[in-house]
């Protein structure tokens, strides 16, 4: 089978397959051998930040000389960006070999069980699980970062029994048709990679929150290392790079920058260092290791500057609109801030826009679609916008690259563009900048 092939077969999955059960996902796995398992692996769920999280740590391991197998989803251009190894996407040619590896014990167990029992064909999300397992265990990577996928407790990541440590990130109301329609639900199912024994880092939120990841942990005997998301101090911020400090357990004091303009991610990069505090018994990870990791580490589609003031950011929830809004008042505005937006349609999107329109920072509005199942029609968020802006002020687009171009070509020079609501729409624009590039 060709990549193209083959990622069209798995792209198709959702149409011809339904959830399987924990106790399904975890003997197909078994039945691979429990790939990845000699390696160490860190486990990492939470709403938002997650992504990010599994990024520094990436770069800090391997700045300190240690090989890594990086899981995160979902992919904002291509399958593979879901597997690297030491930072690089994984080759085409390993992907087609593990993606038919899986898919031959799919077809020899089916053929064992016979008329006993229903047949079994992994998620969309448990074959790139897989995939991304019997690639890390082939490169015998030393450690294995692994992001879950929605949830926690039900995520087919959640086989692996025995991770060196698991990490939660800020939690805030986002798939509630999946996950419960409560944070204190929410909470329960990411609080669910908790292993017995096993160390949790975890960001402090509220208390019906951070009760319920203790309480968890108290039950699996697994030790706490809460982070106050408060605990650091801005030195500098300009719309390139953040410098920033914190007082470390192991590292002491530390000052950092951060190649990015994203407030948020001064939280994440704390988690992270906390984290490897934790996981890093022998002290292998020095500070300058710390440093250089962080100051070169940019994470795709998170206030990702794409072309000269203009931002991308993947945020699609309240919590997350409200981290990115935190960002763009930091930045110095000059002349007008441009918008663009499309989201999905089981989103909370009268509340992102809420969050968006609360402070007057954006003087002209592009709304777009996000083709397919899930499109919400752009007269719809057209009609929520009218309620705090002036409706000649918005503008409608059927498609992301006409918006996109339209945008472009009101902003002046040393305005911006901000474009967020979605990583689908993230994904779009690097789809457009990337044939741009090509065809030049």
């Amino acid at each position: 089978m060709t990549f193209e092939e083959v990622t069209e077969y798995i792209d198709s999955i959702p149409k011809f397959t339904k959830k399987n059960s924990p106790e399904s996902t975890k003997q197909f796995y078994e039945r691979l051998g429990r790939p990845g398992e000699k390696s160490k692996i860190i486990h990492v769920a939470g709403t938002n930040g997650k992504g990010s999280v599994c990024a520094y740590l990436n770069a800090i391991l391997m700045e300190a000389g240690y090989t890594t197998g990086l899981f995160t989803s979902p992919h904002l251009v291509t399958i593979l960006e879901r597997f690297r190894i030491n930072g690089i996407y994984v080759q085409e040619e390993t992907y087609i070999a593990a993606f038919q590896q899986v898919m031959r014990e799919v077809h020899i167990w089916n053929a064992e069980m016979g008329e006993q029992k229903n047949s079994y064909h992994p998620t969309f999300f448990e074959i790139l699980f897989f995939i991304g397992m019997l690639l890390f265990e082939e490169k015998k990577v030393d450690y294995i970062i692994l992001e879950t996928g929605l949830g926690g407790r039900l995520d087919a990541t959640n086989v692996i029994a025995h991770p060196v440590a698991t990490i939660i990130t800020k939690i805030g109301m986002d798939h509630m048709e999946y996950l419960g329609d409560t944070i204190e639900q929410i909470t329960g199912e990411k609080a669910g990679i908790i292993k017995p024994g096993i160390p949790v880092i975890y960001v402090k939120q509220q208390e019906n929150v951070t009760g319920i990841i203790e309480e968890t942990a108290k039950l699996q005997r697994s030790s706490t290392f809460p982070l106050d998301s408060n605990a650091f101090i801005i030195l500098k911020n300009t719309d390139k790079s953040i410098d920033f400090s914190f007082e470390s357990k192991y590292y002491g004091y530390i000052r950092l920058t951060l190649s990015t303009c994203a407030l948020y991610q001064c939280v994440n990069v704390q988690l992270t260092i906390q984290a490897l505090e934790v996981i890093d018994k022998a002290k292998t990870i020095k500070k300058e290791h710390l440093l250089r990791a962080v100051a070169q580490t940019k994470w795709e589609g998170r206030m990702e500057e794409v072309l000269p003031r203009v931002y991308v950011d993947g945020a699609h929830n309240e919590d997350g609109m409200e981290a990115f809004m935190e960002t763009v008042r930091a930045i110095p505005k000059v002349g007008n801030n441009h918008l663009l937006f499309a989201v999905v349609n089981d989103k909370d999107y009268s509340s992102m826009v809420q969050t968006l329109m609360q402070e007057n920072l954006f003087d002209r509005v592009a709304i777009t679609r996000i083709p397919g199942s899930r499109e919400l029609k752009p007269e719809i968020l057209e009609k929520i916008f009218s309620k705090y802006m002036d409706v000649s002020k918005v503008s409608l687009y059927e498609d992301v690259e006409t918006a996109f171009q339209e945008c472009l070509s009101k902003k002046e020079e040393q305005e911006r563009l901000y474009i967020v609501g979605s990583l689908y729409l993230v994904g779009f624009i690097k789809e457009i900048l990337g044939r741009q590039v090509h065809n030049d």
